[in-house]
């Protein structure tokens, strides 16, 4: 048995693993999902990651598999560099560059995401907070290939995305030194997948795995995303 700690991207929550939760209960692994204080308009990075490492307080430091979502992929490692873990897992991910403003890779990498993100977006609160207001291109791009149910109840749920922590330097000097799985999702609208295969292996010398479908496996193929991480025990 692992303990598998599902960290959720940008907009999401812990309620975003529920399907995928049962499916790896039932190849008898432990699941700890959290929520991101990604609303707060003073939350860094930093901070989602000490949110991460206080849920796993009680957690063994040999069996502990971090699954990182999208932008998470800026907070798993900066857990690992905090206590140990049996491996990295990103997911459909954004990988930092260390000492580096993600909002400076935003601005310099043009192939990181696909091309007409962030239409359907709104303009930032009074908090520096963007969310969702096109139902539509949310779909396109978070939940390509879930069905229309699914993806109207994921829009529902999905919050807003404060912008402050992009501006801050990445903490960390170097990636940690764990081993690291880095999941392609092959239709992902949102994290253009030859970005993620080129990045992955540049950045993080990490292990590569293709899966079909969208940004959300979590939501659309839990159980094959299951059955991808039960392989890396």
């Amino acid at each position: 048995m692992s303990t598998f700690a599902l960290v959720h991207g940008s907009w999401h929550g812990a309620w975003c693993w529920e399907r995928l939760t049962p499916e790896l209960e039932s190849m008898g692994h432990r699941v700890i999902a959290m929520d991101l204080p990604c609303d707060d308009g003073s939350a860094s990075f930093d901070d989602y990651a000490d949110v991460v490492c206080a849920a796993l307080r009680n957690c063994p430091d040999d069996d502990l598999i971090l699954v990182g979502h999208s932008l998470a992929g800026n907070t798993i490692p900066l857990v690992a560099a905090q206590r140990p873990v049996r491996r990295l897992s990103y997911l459909c991910a954004l990988i930092p560059i260390p000492g580096q403003p993600f909002a400076e890779q935003l601005t310099d990498d043009s192939e990181m995401l696909h091309p007409d993100y962030p239409h359907g977006l709104g303009e930032k609160d009074s908090g520096g907070c963007r969310s969702w207001i096109d139902k539509e291109l949310a779909h396109f791009h978070l939940f390509g290939d879930c069905d229309e149910a699914t993806a109207a109840a994921a829009f529902e749920r999905v919050r807003p995305q404060a912008s402050y922590p992009y501006k801050l330097p990445f903490p960390l000097l170097a990636m940690p030194a764990a081993d690291s799985t880095y999941v392609v999702c092959t239709e992902d609208r949102m994290v253009n997948p030859d970005w993620a295969r080129r990045a992955a292996r540049e950045r993080l010398q990490a292990d590569l795995v293709e899966l079909p479908g969208s940004h959300s496996p979590f939501l659309s193929r839990p159980r094959e995303l299951a059955e991808l991480l039960h392989g890396l025990t």
